[in-house]
């Protein structure tokens, strides 16, 4: 058996060839963590190791997803090409193909991080306070209305993905998610105030619920084409939710542990003026389910 020494990184057993020159290292990756570390010299011993951001491959996939929803607002998914979205990100081609496959990935991925960022905000700007169930809706029902210019570019970007999703079934999975979450929690909320007499008797819940969200969406879009104004919209969904809490609904609660809340609920479901309906009372515990809306403008 021929002489054998250890590799210098790893330090698995390096044999010696018939001929030629010795090896110095076992394999070339090792030969190339070793050149890593000569050009970035180790820290001397006992020296805490420097920490790195953890964050930034997640910080830099969402820059590029912000480009793609940009292009997508300003001129559809269409003008998404790989070397146009690159552009709009000030990164280099090569930096988006490291961090996403192929453009239809990016895609995907772009509108995945677009719902991420959409219940982050959804979260931030919907207090929970079911003792005012009709102004919670009105605030849930908010995010589909571009009150202002990031809701109006998040409706934009919407728009942009349906479109494409109806002919793509990666983006139509991502898109329109079969569990249906914000019809599930504004039908919760119903349900609460149904449970302490706050409701129109008879009313179906899920199809109350089926029927605010596809008004909210439908007349958000008219908003943003100009064929109708906010105040046309909000007087619209403040007719639907005045119907199903009507006034004195729950105003005879007696003594029981809705007594309180049946007090308040029997004002009804009064109007409020644009931009108060946001902040329906004190934060309290969060719903299991918050809507998809829609993303950060940057």
């Amino acid at each position: 058996m021929r002489d054998e020494k250890k590799c210098p990184v790893c330090g698995a057993r390096v044999a010696r060839p018939e001929r030629g020159r010795p090896p110095v290292y076992c394999s070339r990756s090792c030969q190339a963590r070793a050149y890593r570390r000569r050009r970035q010299p180790l820290p001397e011993p006992g020296t805490p190791p420097v920490s790195r951001p953890t964050d930034v491959r997640a910080r830099q996939r969402l820059r590029i997803a912000e480009a793609v929803w940009r292009i997508a607002a300003g001129q559809g998914l269409e003008a998404a090409s790989m070397r146009r979205i690159a552009a709009e990100a000030r990164v280099s081609l090569r930096v988006v193909q490291y961090h996403f496959d192929s453009k239809h990935a990016l895609l995907v991925d772009a509108l995945r991080l677009l719902h991420e960022e959409n219940e982050r905000l959804a979260r931030a700007r919907i207090p929970y306070d079911m003792t005012d169930p009709c102004a919670l809706l009105r605030a849930v029902l908010d995010e589909f209305l571009p009150l202002d210019a990031q809701r109006a570019f998040a409706l934009r970007v919407f728009t942009a993905y349906y479109a494409r999703s109806l002919t793509d079934p990666a983006l139509a999975a991502v898109f329109l998610s079969a569990e249906q979450p914000f019809e599930r929690l504004v039908a919760d909320i119903i349900g609460v105030a149904e449970t302490t007499g706050r409701t129109a008797p008879g009313i179906d819940r899920a199809h109350e619920a089926d029927l605010l969200v596809s008004g909210a969406v439908g007349l958000g879009l008219d908003v943003l084409h100009e064929r109708r104004s906010l105040a046309d919209v909000r007087r619209v969904l403040d007719y639907h939710l005045a119907r199903i809490f009507p006034a004195g609904a729950g105003a005879d609660a007696g003594d029981g542990p809705g007594a309180a809340v049946g007090a308040r609920a029997g004002e009804g479901c009064a109007a409020v003026a644009p931009g108060t309906a946001t902040r329906p009372g004190t934060a309290a515990p969060q719903p299991t389910s918050r809507p998809n809306t829609g993303p950060s403008s940057s």
